[in-house]
């Protein structure tokens, strides 16, 4: 939340400005917070822009009743993110319940039930997105469920609301039902963030050491897709040659030595697999397949990238973490500034934005967000440059630019809207 605290001694104003936090009331002082920024949802369903957003109280200290504390209040937008695997016997009525008790909130967001458990994601106020997860926990099969947020600045991440069953919790070649999530023994170990620290740090000191033998008895296997490899990743994992999770194969190959195979030549009973994804649940589902063809010692990093990031800041980190809504891209200082300055002044800090190549020149790009295509029948995923923005109008390459459904190119990280919005202003530009 943005805003600064103003502190007077006594009642004349006699102000000075400090930035967050909100200290205690001391005696004899008077506070006061503004914030702004923020967008607020009316009760007619528009959207309308709210700056400032300010409740005033008054109250008096234990110590001293003329001690007044000012706050000032403003529903701030998070994303929330979860899930569980665990065995639901009727995930209709459990739709049903969660329809119930969510009909009064303001939720937006993607959330999947079936009889493996839950998979969710979603925006809303604060007190709205953590009124449920409270709801959620007073279910015994989800009072430990681990909950991640993060900041969603602009308001709601998502669209809309889709609560409903889905036969795979998420998308993989085949569908997931068949495979063994409800059996912890099956998935692989979890490593809390600050074990999976210190597992690379140790592993990148063995490889100093070792100069031209690096370590190859470790595998760091990204289970993400490449396009969010290019704005983000671990130091030492290579960009994985997938462009959906549903057609991952690592460890799958017919053939041994295939290029974009990780695992095609991995001793199976003596390498160590360090997965890492999101959020830990692609991880989770694939480390199930990975055990059934054999490979014994696999480790996934808990509650993925986000939870990493929220308790051990960047270290071992370069760049952004892409995000599956509409904010697209998020810095690590997102999810806990203070771990920041931890690494302010490390060569991993001067070098976590110097990989990042425009898709069309392979210049570097200084901001680690993409970019869908101007050609909506394209609609490709990319990074560019400035230059190449103004250059391609927008487009990915010079034959995207002829399309017939080309959508004007948007200015900043602007997302594309309905088709129609778009149609129907070009046929008013050509009525003129």
């Amino acid at each position: 939340m943005r805003g600064w605290c103003v502190h007077t001694s006594s009642s004349p104003l006699s102000l000075s400005l400090s930035p967050y936090p909100l200290p205690k009331a001391a005696t004899a002082a008077y506070w006061c917070c503004f914030h702004y920024g923020f967008p607020r949802k009316s009760n007619s369903r528009r959207k309308t822009p709210c700056a400032i957003s300010i409740r005033c109280c008054a109250s008096a200290s234990e110590s001293n009743n003329n001690n007044k504390t000012w706050q000032a209040e403003i529903d701030n937008f998070v994303v929330v993110n979860f899930y569980r695997f665990v065995f639901i016997k009727d995930p209709q009525h459990k739709i049903a319940k969660h329809l119930t008790f969510l009909k009064g909130l303001d939720i937006h967001g993607r959330i999947y039930i079936n009889e493996q458990g839950i998979n969710a994601q979603y925006s809303g106020p604060s007190r709205d997105a953590f009124a449920y997860v409270e709801w959620l926990k007073e279910d015994g099969k989800f009072s430990d469920i681990l909950v991640q947020t993060s900041p969603a600045l602009n308001g709601h991440a998502f669209p809309k609301l889709k609560l409903r069953y889905k036969p795979s919790l998420i998308q993989l070649e085949g569908g997931i039902s068949h495979l063994p999530l409800l059996e912890p023994s099956m998935r692989a170990t979890a490593i809390a963030p600050s074990e999976w620290r210190k597992k690379l740090e140790a592993v990148n000191n063995n490889d100093k050491a070792s100069n031209s033998n690096p370590s190859t008895n470790y595998i760091l296997l990204d289970v993400r897709n490449g396009y969010e490899w290019d704005i983000g990743h671990f130091h030492g994992a290579q960009r994985p040659y997938v462009d959906c999770f549903r057609s991952t194969s690592f460890g799958l190959s017919p053939t041994e030595g295939v290029a974009s195979d990780q695992l095609s030549l991995v001793d199976k009973e003596k390498t160590d697999i360090l997965m890492y994804c999101t959020g830990g649940i692609r991880c989770d589902v694939y480390s199930t397949i990975l055990r059934q063809q054999g490979f014994q010692n696999l480790y996934t990093l808990e509650g993925g990238v986000s939870h990493y990031l929220k308790t051990e800041g960047p270290i071992k980190w370069v760049g952004n973490l892409f995000t599956f809504d509409s904010r697209l891209s998020l810095p690590p200082s997102a999810y806990n500034q203070e771990t920041m300055i931890e690494v302010s002044m490390t060569q991993e800090a001067f070098e976590s934005d110097k990989f990042a190549k425009c898709y069309i020149c392979g210049s570097q790009v200084s901001e680690l967000r993409h970019r869908n295509c101007a050609n909506l029948d394209c609609n490709f995923l990319f990074l560019c440059c400035a230059n190449c923005v103004m250059l391609f109008r927008g487009c990915c390459c010079y034959d995207c630019t002829t399309a017939p459904r080309c959508r004007p190119a948007l200015s900043g990280f602007q997302r594309y809207k309905k088709w129609h919005l778009y149609r129907d202003l070009e046929g008013k530009v050509q009525a003129q």
